[in-house]
């Protein structure tokens, strides 16, 4: 039942978040941002630590202050993933990031003063070959655009960035890439589409203020779904009131549902109903948080009952099929043996560590062969 995905990609720019690169053919990159503060320099390396375990390809983390930018280098010296500085209007905090090691610098060029502040900055990122992001957002909009339009509009939004973008055009500074979020679904998504067709940059995606675990996922998915499948969009964060950690899991669920990117094991699994063998809800929370660890791409069924269950399995890699006295489990599509329900979870964390060793020592021996 695998499908490839009907998905074509934007062709972008590509640009380096440090060793990640965006845009061009390069994954869509998953990044999330520390809620720390950023002083405090064990909780903020904790904090990126278990993003980096979820998964996570780039860290932005918020630089309000000269100190934060202090504490940032320590940071930095201490983790091994990209690191974005979030910083607003003072270009010095940005020039000292720069010396302290940054991959990437999030600041809007217009908001920083005057052209000899703009130029140190654009200068400080040509010499790193750091990129810069331009970010717009539906809340803070320029006092100009919310006269001109009266409210947030994609229009506006599409205005605002490109006011941006032609100051680095004017230093012919060309490594950056562009967000342009609002918390509505149609009006980002509007303004994406737009200025998709004027530059050639990447486009970091996101719904912002999207909301909590479950109503922000739930937007984000729709938004970020419908430019995905417009082939638009080079990295993506998902903005969740939750733990960080919750935005690189959503946001990988959301790249692998499209076919676009995959990590870690894809649950094919029915709602139950009394049909069910097994108890399919608490097998699927406990295989859920057990195998958490796994990263390899694996698709596995488990369904209740012979309905469906059949089915399913054989298009899986490994499939379970609730039945009577004892259920079936399916390997590469084929019936393989019956597994008992006092031993369920237990027995289905044991298969499923078996096959993705057994494929990653596969993998291993195609390569020492592939080298010899």
């Amino acid at each position: 039942m695998k499908q490839d995905s009907p998905i074509t990609r934007r062709k972008s720019r590509q640009i380096m978040v440090g060793n990640v690169p965006v845009g061009g053919d390069a994954p869509i990159a998953v990044q999330s941002m520390t809620n720390t503060n950023t002083c405090d320099v064990e909780a903020t390396v904790g904090q990126i630590t278990a993003l980096q375990e979820a998964g996570a390809d780039i860290v932005r983390v918020s630089v309000p202050s000269m100190d934060a930018a202090e504490a940032f280098g320590k940071i930095r010296e201490r983790v091994s993933l990209p690191l974005v500085a979030d910083i607003h209007f003072d270009y010095k905090i940005a020039l000292r990031v720069a010396e302290l090691g940054v991959d990437c610098l999030r600041i809007n060029p217009g908001n920083i003063g005057r052209d000899d502040r703009v130029s140190a900055v654009i200068s400080a990122a040509r010499d790193g070959n750091i990129p810069i992001r331009i970010g717009v957002n539906a809340g803070s909009l320029e006092k100009s655009l919310q006269r001109k339009y009266g409210e947030p509009t994609a229009d506006a939004l599409v205005e605002s960035a490109m006011r941006h973008i032609d100051i680095l055009d004017r230093h012919d500074f060309q490594d950056f890439k562009v967000s342009l979020k609002a918390s509505e679904v149609f009006m980002t998504v509007d303004a994406y589409r737009k200025i998709a067709q004027q530059i050639e940059q990447p486009l970091h995606l996101g719904i912002t203020e999207a909301g909590g675990l479950r109503s922000g996922t739930v937007k984000s998915s729709i938004g970020l779904g419908m430019l995905l499948m417009d082939g638009i969009g080079d990295t993506i964060r998902v903005s969740l009131a939750a733990d960080p950690v919750q935005e690189i899991k959503v946001g990988f669920d959301i790249l692998k549902s499209l076919r676009l990117r995959s990590r870690g094991i894809n649950f094919i699994a029915c709602p139950s109903c009394s049909r069910q063998n097994f108890d399919v809800i608490q097998t699927m929370n406990d295989l859920e948080a057990r195998l958490e660890d796994v990263n390899d791409s694996l698709d596995v069924a488990i369904i209740g009952c012979i309905v469906n269950g059949p089915g399913e399995a054989k298009v899986a890699d490994l499939g379970l099929t609730g039945g009577s006295p004892k259920n079936l489990f399916y390997m590469a599509g084929k019936p393989n043996q019956k597994l008992d329900n006092a031993t369920l979870t237990d027995d289905l964390e044991r298969l499923i560590r078996e096959e993705v060793a057994r494929r990653k020592e596969q993998e291993e021996s195609i390569i020492a062969r592939s080298d010899n």
